[in-house]
């Protein structure tokens, strides 16, 4: 275990994690003195730690990104495991995401949004503008080439973003993040998946009960039973967790 600022950084399999008690800590600490702060944030669960182990490129990618948090209960039951003293929340992006665009549109902190079908995205920007009075200084949804990139990157730049929010799936939201923050470097980037699905109601989550009770990949199972594959790969963490080789 390491300190930073007070913050404790604990070790899983050779991955420096934040040791957040919860979430409005996490918020307090990057919203400090009313400026958000510069970096890029990843969300960690065990799928994640087994797919940077057999992927170089999701592994640098993942090293690059300054703020690593649990957002799987498996992590945090690891890190618990391996660190009996420690005091660690599991923060599920999608609440980490909503509690960053709460405080963003409290602070007034310009928002810049990249991600999704062109209606779901549209349908975020609306919700976030009356729910929170977010500043939403640009978007982008997820349908553009590659020669659009260059482009993306300088309206982000111009357009003054403080917060960069990229919903386009593992690697691709990672690899974004990682070109932009070459040309536009003072900003947070939050990549968050599928969050605007959620968020507009196009995609249900488990009930809170499941979520409190860390069975939230359990109810997407039995939604979509075809993640088994997925989740039977997950036996090499439990391994790692029972053997003591976290």
């Amino acid at each position: 275990m390491s300190l930073e600022n007070n913050i404790p950084q604990y070790d899983i399999r050779g991955i420096r994690l934040w040791g957040f008690r919860h979430m409005a800590h996490f918020l307090d600490y990057l919203f400090a003195d009313h400026k958000v702060k510069t970096g890029a944030l990843v969300a960690m669960n065990a799928e994640k730690v087994l797919t940077i182990e057999s992927s170089p490129e999701m592994s640098e990618l993942v090293s690059q990104a300054e703020y690593k948090y649990a957002d799987g209960i498996s992590i945090v039951r690891a890190i618990r495991r391996k660190y009996p003293q420690a005091q660690i929340s599991r923060i599920a992006g999608a609440d980490l995401w909503e509690g960053l665009m709460q405080r963003a549109g409290r602070e007034g902190t310009p928002v810049f949004l990249i991600g999704g079908k062109p209606d779901v995205l549209r349908k975020t920007e609306d919700k976030l503008r009356a729910q929170w009075n977010v500043n939403i200084v640009g978007s982008q949804n997820g349908y553009f080439t590659p020669e659009q990139r260059d482009a993306l990157f300088e309206r982000i730049k111009d357009s003054g973003a403080a917060i960069v929010t990229v919903g386009m799936g593992s690697p691709k939201q990672e690899i974004l993040m990682r070109d932009c923050r070459r040309i536009h470097p003072d900003a947070l980037y939050m990549g968050i998946g599928g969050t605007y699905d959620v968020f507009t109601g196009h995609v249900k989550r488990a009930p809170k009960i499941w979520q409190r009770m860390g069975l939230e990949w359990l109810y997407r199972l039995i939604l979509q039973p075809s993640r088994l594959r997925r989740q039977l790969k997950l036996l090499k963490f439990l391994r790692y967790y029972y053997t003591g080789r976290l």
